[in-house]
This record gives structure tokens, C-alpha cells and sequence, in this order.
């Protein structure tokens, strides 16, 4: 019998073994965005033309296909529901099937098996592509809705996200508290603190969590009113930063769990600098989260039975590097800027009774974007998008104005402020990574990441069978791209 034993054993070393999981999403990062970010980096040194690599360059294993079940041009909630739960759905279903019936998730699946689980993104945490992985609706907008599932129990009772760390505290407040962005009375944040979880808001209370030996789990840390900071306007004595909050939560859940952890960690304001056309917030956080993925990529090379896979839900901007007529674009414009297009627009809004050409001309070009050489249909175009009507329209007709100037000037061009149906990259490191190559639809992927782990689930699927997927009182935006 002893002999027996061993053979079974030998046989299968790893039968029992721990096992780990970091699924990366760098939402609306395309190959020009590597390109671009590469060139960016090269660029800075004194020879330019000298080879530089970044760590997602020597992952690169094939790429994915994007398509939704209803368009060709996915949105990040089919995108990300195809990641979760290995099926095609709708743009703006959240972890619903096309027939809006709730599909589990790898991350509800690795939860009922005893895996930790975890959530890190730069979004709102109640975002199309967090909320894939924990929650069930219809439509995508239905934040209110999403922020409860997201603190809900699985069939075990227990948490079904271990940890979560981004923004979107608004989410997670009743109406009547004045930082509030929900449409009823539900304090989940109340609640998530009546059913055991952790909530942190402040940064020095992030930063304890590296000082301590206790527990903390199951823990939310929401770090902003709605998302987080672009990493070029990001102020670190208030928020972390994505590669910060991606290292604790791997510290966190690596001692959760003797199963091992499903983590999804998401660069989403990549994609929110595509859709403003925005190239010097777009390159600063595709830089951040190569961070992030070194800092994974150390993680499992310290601890061998992990697996981290990276990818995209879609490409955002259509984004070009050169334009007609001239073979060249120029990395270092980018590297004069200093401010989004976000945030430059909030400061001219906040300044319009103050001469705004004044201000434009001797603030924002000059410290903000670098320019010392302004033409008149520069100046024209910025004033021009401050008169445009409707808070909304005007806001972005701004930032595509301030975007575009920098990017004509670095030779960038962009064919949309939204979506393409390009390819993305697949990115891989570590246990079992050469089961994750080739070209293959978004869904497939899911459906081998649940194979690594072991979990199917059907199980889960069938215990949301009464899941509410719709939310009351409920309004659709139809400017959901990044808000």
C-alpha cells in the first residue's frame, strides 16, 4: 500500500498543489498602445534608436479576438463577461447570457472551491469590468444594483470578493449623504461593514495593511469619489497606485488561502485616455501597468504555482502613430506634458471668469502641455470647445481639443473617440503558460482559465437563478464609455 501511494505520488506531483491565478486586463490597450509606450520609454534615453523591451514584450504568447455576440466593436462589459464566464453576451450585459439570465464566474466558481479572490482596478470598483466578475445585470450603467451584488454572499455564506481595492465610493452611499451617486437610500457601505468586511478610504489606511500580521480579509478600499487618478495627475499622499494596491493584495491573498487565489487586476484608465484621444495620460498609464505586471511577473517568479495571463477587452481610439504625410511621430511631446486632458478642462472650467485666453495662454499651454509656441488656431480650437452647450458635450469636446493639439503635434492620430474591433494582444507568465497561446476568441480564454484552476461554473450558475438583475428606478446613460 505504501509503495502504491507513492507511485500516485509520482504520478501526479501536483494533484494537491496550490495554485494561482492573476488575470491582468489593460482595457482599450492595443499593440500601436505597446508600440507607442515603447517608443515612449526609448525615446528618453540619448540613443534613441537603441533597442528597449518592456516586460509585456517578452510575455507576448499570441492575441484575442474581440467581437461581442451582437457587434463586431465590443464594449468592456461583453468583453469582460467573456473573460468571466467563458460565453459571448450583448454590449452592456454584465455577467448576464444574451438572454439576460446570470452565468457564473471564475471568480465565484474559485470562490465556492475555496480559492480567495480579489479585485483591483483604477475604475470605480462597480465598473463594467470589475463588475463582470461579481455581479449580474442587464445593462452596464446599473451601478447602484452592482455595488450590492459585489458585497453579497455566496451559497457558502461567505464574501464572494475576498478583497477589492479601487474607486467609486459614491456608489456605496445612500442619496442623502452628499458624496452620494446612487439613486436611492441603500447604504452598502453600512452594510459592508455590518457583514464583517474591512472598509478603508484613506490612504495611510492602506499603508498600514503592509504593517500587520492580522487578517484583514474580506476587505473593500475604495480610494476616490468615482475612479481613481490618471497616473500623470495621480497625488500619492492620497491615492496608490495600481502596481501599490496589485502588490498588497497579492501579499493579502497568497496568505488567505492554502487553495491558492483568483486575482483580476484592471488598468482601466487606459482606455478612459483613448476614449479622450488624450496620448500623454494614455502612455503614462500603459506605464504604470507594466509596473504592475513586473511586480506580478516577481510574484510568480518567487512562487512557481502561479499563473498571471494579461490582456485586453478591445482597443479604444483606433490610435495611429504617424500621420500623412510625414514617416515620424515624436514621443518626447508627450513627455512635456504634465496634466490630462481631464484635468485641464476642470481647471478651465473652474477659471471661465477669469479671462480664459489669458489663461490658456499663460498657464495652460506653457505649464500643462509643454508649449511655448502656441499657434492662434491652437488657441481657436481650445476657446472654441469652452462655448460648446451642455456640461457633457462641453467637457468633451475639451478634452478632445487639448488632446488633439498635443497629439498633432507628436504626430499621433486617432480615428475614434470610442471603440475598434482590432485584435489584442495575450500576454503570459508562469505555471501552465503554454497552454495560453495562439489567437482564439475572447470567450476561450475564459473557459481555459477556469480549466487551470479546476472550477467550473455550472454550479454557480444555477444558484443565481433568482439573482435580480434589474435595478429599480433605473435611468440608461447613454455616455458610458468611461462614465
Amino acid at each position: 500500500m505504501i509503495l502504491v501511494n507513492l507511485l500516485l505520488v509520482a504520478i501526479a506531483p501536483h494533484a494537491y498543489a496550490k495554485r494561482n491565478l492573476v488575470l491582468m486586463i489593460s482595457d482599450g490597450f492595443g499593440p500601436t498602445s505597446e508600440t507607442m509606450a515603447r517608443s515612449f520609454m526609448q525615446n528618453m534615453g540619448t540613443e534613441s534608436h537603441e533597442p528597449w523591451s518592456s516586460i509585456l514584450d517578452s510575455m507576448l504568447t499570441g492575441s484575442i479576438r474581440t467581437q461581442s455576440s451582437n457587434s463586431l466593436v465590443t464594449d468592456s462589459a461583453a468583453g469582460a463577461t467573456a473573460f468571466a464566464c467563458g460565453l459571448k453576451t450583448h454590449n452592456g450585459a454584465i455577467a448576464v447570457d444574451t438572454n439576460g439570465t446570470p452565468c457564473g464566474t471564475i471568480l465565484e466558481a474559485a470562490k465556492n472551491a475555496g480559492y480567495a479572490t480579489g479585485l483591483v482596478t483604477t475604475s470605480r470598483i462597480t465598473h463594467a469590468t470589475p463588475a463582470s466578475f461579481a455581479a449580474h445585470v442587464v445593462d452596464r450603467d446599473m451601478e447602484d444594483l452592482i455595488a450590492m451584488h459585489m458585497i453579497s454572499k455566496n451559497a457558502t455564506k461567505h464574501t464572494k470578493v475576498d478583497l477589492m481595492f479601487g474607486g467609486g465610493m459614491c456608489r456605496f452611499l445612500p442619496q442623502s449623504n452628499d458624496n452620494s451617486c446612487r439613486n436611492d437610500d441603500v447604504d452598502v457601505w453600512q452594510a459592508a461593514k455590518d457583514s464583517g468586511v474591512t472598509t478603508l478610504t484613506r490612504r495611510s489606511e492602506f499603508d498600514l495593511l503592509s504593517q500587520t500580521n492580522q487578517s484583514m480579509l474580506p476587505l473593500i478600499g475604495l480610494f476616490a469619489h468615482s475612479h481613481m487618478a490618471y497616473t500623470i495627475d495621480r497625488d500619492s499622499t492620497s491615492q496608490p497606485s495600481l502596481s501599490e494596491m496589485t502588490q498588497t493584495a497579492l501579499n493579502l491573498l497568497d496568505d488567505t488561502s492554502d487553495k491558492g487565489f483568483f486575482l483580476m487586476v484592471e488598468g482601466a484608465r487606459i482606455d478612459m485616455a483613448g476614449h479622450d484621444n488624450d496620448p500623454a495620460a494614455h502612455v503614462h498609464d500603459i506605464i504604470e501597468y507594466w509596473r504592475t505586471v513586473q511586480k506580478v511577473h516577481q510574484f510568480v517568479h518567487s512562487n512557481p504555482d502561479t499563473l498571471v495571463v494579461s490582456t485586453s477587452d478591445h482597443e479604444t481610439g483606433g490610435l495611429a502613430l504617424g500621420i500623412d504625410p510625414e514617416y515620424t511621430w515624436h514621443p518626447r511631446v508627450l513627455n512635456q506634458v504634465t496634466k490630462s486632458a481631464e484635468q485641464v478642462c476642470s481647471y478651465l472650467f473652474r477659471t471661465q471668469k477669469q479671462d480664459v485666453t489669458e489663461v490658456i495662454e499663460d498657464h495652460v499651454f506653457p505649464k500643462y502641455l509643454g508649449i511655448d509656441n502656441h499657434t492662434q488656431a491652437e488657441l481657436d480650437v481650445v476657446v472654441d470647445a469652452l462655448q460648446v452647450k451642455g456640461g457633457d458635450g462641453r467637457h468633451k469636446a475639451c478634452k478632445h481639443a487639448i488632446g488633439g493639439i498635443v497629439s498633432k503635434r507628436a504626430r499621433v492620430g486617432w480615428s475614434t473617440g470610442g471603440h475598434t474591433g482590432a485584435d489584442v494582444g495575450l500576454y503570459a507568465y508562469g505555471n501552465q503558460m503554454h497552454k495560453i497561446k495562439g489567437n482564439m476568441e475572447n470567450s476561450h480564454l475564459g473557459t481555459l482559465l477556469m480549466q487551470y484552476l479546476d472550477v467550473s461554473p455550472s454550479q454557480v450558475t444555477k444558484a443565481l437563478a433568482n439573482t435580480a438583475t434589474r435595478q429599480l428606478a433605473f435611468f440608461h446613460s447613454p455616455h458610458h464609455d468611461h462614465d
